[in-house]
């Protein structure tokens, strides 16, 4: 170990579309919403993450709000850059007056993520003081974040569903050997909700609301053995422009989310018809395993149960296991290697 290693401290980072975590001594140091709002005419950062969710459709017209990533990818690289940087400060335990510390990073990305959308997050990692930054794709991480050995020569199934895609693999001895990345996930499932609501009920609502209405009374079956009460939801009459509310209930939301995780289940049943034999063999004892914010919607895995005829795993903390599982990785890179994301030539 060098004289000044204890100067360059571990970071695993989870750049979610909605969520971003992050882990630091073990912790989730991290974990806000993927949201900035900036002063348009003078630059400034107004707030970043929780504070600036809070915001959301409540700001005025020199103030904007911005989401840096869409579909698990950076969309804007300085807006990106400095929610990073804001979150990275706080994570600082040593003074930084007196010393410069520098991060060895790893940052979990989408499987469909092309060459120059990576190249752009390690070049990001690398402006925020990363001394060394490795990606792992999010459904590995997911898998050994849930505890599973990827590095056996045995077939696993993972569906990650997040805020802007859905990742689905099959990994077999560290690395994917089929899969997608379908742009259908949370953020859809709150359009879904929207759109139903203004149609169904000429109410006109916002993101926001639709996502409490998803976390509240959302369900994937149509019948719920302890259904959620119905819900209150205030929005503006399409009608009148008045401010109105209305009750919903779980039924109503499955309706509304139905088209969407039917081409999550198509994508599923696609991706098994392509693995070996064999593989198919391994899935068919251990199952499909389930994580991301988007699986806690109520009955999904039983309903991805039904479709696929295979038994469904749901985490305790799906939410996490992305980057529990990319920590694991930094902490073990020796073991790890092969898991990472490596260059094409």
């Amino acid at each position: 170990m060098g004289f000044f290693d204890f100067l360059t401290e571990k970071i695993a980072i989870d750049l979610g579309t909605s969520n971003t975590l992050i882990t630091h001594k073990g912790k989730i140091a991290v974990d806000n919403p993927s949201i900035i709002t900036i002063n348009q005419i003078t630059g400034k950062i107004i707030a970043v993450g929780k504070e600036a969710g809070m915001m959301r459709g409540k700001i005025n017209k020199n103030i904007k709000t911005i989401y840096p990533f869409s579909n698990g990818v950076i969309s804007n690289f300085d807006a990106a850059e400095k929610m990073l940087k804001t979150f990275i400060k706080r994570l600082t335990s040593l003074n930084v007056s007196v010393f410069s510390i520098s991060y060895n990073m790893i940052i979990s990305i989408p499987c469909g993520s092309t060459e120059v959308e990576m190249r752009a997050v390690k070049e990001s990692a690398k402006r925020l003081n990363a001394k060394n930054v490795f990606l792992i794709h999010e459904p590995i991480a997911a898998a050994i974040g849930g505890g599973i050995n990827v590095l056996e020569p045995k077939g696993n199934m993972v569906v990650d569903i997040g805020g802007g895609t859905t990742e689905i693999a099959v990994i077999s001895l560290g690395r994917i050997i089929s899969g997608q990345s379908v742009k259908i996930a949370g953020n859809i499932f709150n359009e879904d909700i929207v759109q139903f609501i203004r149609e169904s009920h000429n109410l006109h609502i916002g993101e926001h609301m639709a996502e409490k209405i998803k976390i509240q009374v959302g369900s994937a079956v149509e019948h719920l053995a302890f259904p959620p009460e119905n819900m209150n939801v205030e929005g503006r009459d399409l009608l009148t422009g008045k401010p109105k509310q209305i009750q919903v209930s779980y039924r109503e939301i499955e309706k509304s989310l139905d088209k969407s995780i039917t081409q999550i289940e198509n994508a599923i049943m696609e991706t098994l018809s392509e693995i070996p034999p064999e593989i198919s063999a391994d899935i068919y004892n251990t199952g499909i395993y389930l994580t991301g914010g988007g699986s806690m919607l109520r009955g999904l895995d039983e309903r991805l149960s039904k479709t696929t005829e295979l038994p469904v795993h749901l985490g305790d903390r799906p939410l996490e296991t992305v980057v529990k599982g990319s920590e694991i990785v930094l902490k073990n890179l020796g073991r790890y290697t092969e898991v990472l994301v490596k260059k094409k030539r």
